[in-house]
């Protein structure tokens, strides 16, 4: 019975470890995630200024007649 607890223990102990390192782990990832998808944006709203200008620069262009 004394092995059995002791055996039971050691597994809580390694479960309880593993969860810590898991929880841990998924707030560092979570955070990640968070700064990725703001830095996403703001470069996905330079993409946009970016293609606004160049079609604005597009349509200054003079358009040659086609024969």
């Amino acid at each position: 019975m004394d092995a059995e607890l002791t055996s039971l223990e050691t597994r809580l102990a390694t479960l309880l470890a593993e969860y810590k390192g898991l929880h841990l782990e998924n707030r560092e990832l979570t955070t990640r995630v968070a700064t990725l998808q703001a830095e996403n944006k703001r470069l996905g709203e330079k993409v946009a200024v970016a293609t606004e200008r160049v079609e604005a620069l597009l349509k200054r262009l003079p358009v040659e007649d086609e024969k």
